[in-house]
């Protein structure tokens, strides 16, 4: 993708937690310029031939691949970071919504996000929906952290939130929550620099992270040793 200099740039992140597994990120504005960019690289065949073989040598290695398109979410969404070029980590909360039950989903989210905003003034998160590759209601909240230190904070800003929604809150949430969530699980993950395709203003910003190291060789020199005549 460097090489051909391809303007489609992608970030993974790497699982800490749960099966090993990498995460790789492409951002679209619209399915439009996601149908041109993939027409483009079929019509490059110097860059389609090189992933065709890239792929090959990664069927060796996966025990299995996915594909998914999530939606952004903006009404679930808080205060969404847009700009992770000095994020570490990435915090994963995936809900599974039961079908018939989005008008308990969407109260649930109104009433959480309310108080976490109130006790929480610099907590944030996206929210994505998935569309395509994933069971329908399917909703990935994705929360990008500087540094684990900030994983510690977890606890108290939940206590902090229950506060918030009071003891009649705390109760209301928990009877949505059990109405309409199926199932749910979080995972972290860190992102991976050596397998990203960062934007350049990642790179700028941050370059002693993102940007890529050339690989380093090793030359042992062998030493002429004197022979006895």
């Amino acid at each position: 993708m460097s090489k051909a200099k391809w303007p489609t740039r992608y970030v993974a992140a790497q699982a800490m937690s749960g099966k090993p597994r990498v995460l790789f990120f492409t951002r679209y504005d619209s399915y439009d310029a996601w149908e041109k960019d993939v027409t483009a690289t079929t019509k490059n065949t110097t860059l389609s031939a090189a992933l065709g073989r890239a792929n090959q040598a990664d069927g060796e290695l996966l025990d299995s691949t996915d594909q998914n398109v999530l939606t952004y979410n903006e009404e679930l969404s808080l205060r969404p970071v847009s700009d992770i070029s000095h994020m570490r980590f990435l915090e994963i909360w995936v809900a599974h919504v039961k079908p018939g039950h989005y008008r308990e989903w969407a109260e649930l989210n109104k009433m959480y996000k309310a108080a976490y905003e109130k006790s929480v003034p610099d907590g944030h998160w996206a929210v994505y929906e998935a569309t395509f590759g994933s069971p329908n209601g399917t909703y990935l909240f994705l929360t990008a952290r500087k540094s684990a230190a900030e994983l510690d904070r977890g606890p108290q800003d939940e206590k902090a939130t229950m506060a918030a929604l009071g003891e009649e809150g705390m109760k209301k949430t928990d009877e949505l929550f059990a109405a309409c969530v199926e199932s749910s699980e979080t995972q972290i993950f860190a992102f991976a620099p050596q397998m990203s395709y960062p934007p350049d203003e990642f790179v700028k910003a941050d370059p002693d992270f993102w940007k890529s190291k050339p690989a380093t060789t090793t030359t042992a020199k062998a030493e002429k040793k004197p022979t006895a005549d």
